[in-house]
């Protein structure tokens, strides 16, 4: 397995399916760096040689892309000020509820959980 920004990525894998594997690496940015750097997709990640999976690693480790750690470390600092804030979104993540507007009545069970039963509700 390669080791790309502290991920193993899967050999059997596409180059470009196997880069989303790091967190922040989606589709559309891994087939822009392996446009970027002349790798073809259609290859496998076990196997490109070892220049090329350096090359990968100095692309993604760039100050181009927030990855991993960092990207992980900003979503939440982001949630924790809402929090703080106590506006209306942070009180939503704090309650565990649909933040961008989306219906409780029904659905929703993601975010709310495994429904609980109301005693002395009958049909």
């Amino acid at each position: 397995m390669a080791r790309i920004a502290g991920v193993n990525v899967p050999d059997k894998k596409r180059t470009p399916i196997a880069l989303t594997y790091i967190h922040g690496i989606g589709h559309t940015t891994a087939f822009k760096i392996c446009d970027k750097l002349g790798i073809d997709v259609q290859k496998r990640m076990g196997e490109l040689d070892e220049d090329t999976l350096n090359r990968i690693r100095a692309e993604v480790d760039g100050e181009a892309y927030m990855i991993e750690g960092d990207l992980r470390r900003e979503v939440s600092m982001n949630i924790k000020r809402l929090l703080d804030m106590k506006c209306y979104r942070g009180l939503r993540h704090r309650n565990g509820l649909p933040v961008n507007g989306q219906r409780t009545k029904t659905n929703a069970r993601t975010r709310k959980g495994p429904a609980r039963p109301i005693a002395g509700k009958k049909k």
